[in-house]
């Protein structure tokens, strides 16, 4: 895998998981511990990103 394809399939998942945050957010069921969980798979995806941006 090229690091340009590795790149573009981790902004598919950093963006299906901002939708993910979106939703449970607005969902009482969601707890914020899930939450804070999914918002730190998203840094870490974000991270990794510029990281091989770079």
């Amino acid at each position: 895998m090229s690091v340009a394809s590795h790149i573009a399939e981790l902004k598919r998942k950093h963006e299906n998981l901002s939708t993910a945050v979106e939703v449970a957010q607005r969902s009482p069921a969601t707890s914020d511990l899930e939450i804070a969980e999914m918002k730190k798979q998203k840094l870490k995806i974000k991270e990794e990103i510029t990281r091989l941006s770079n």
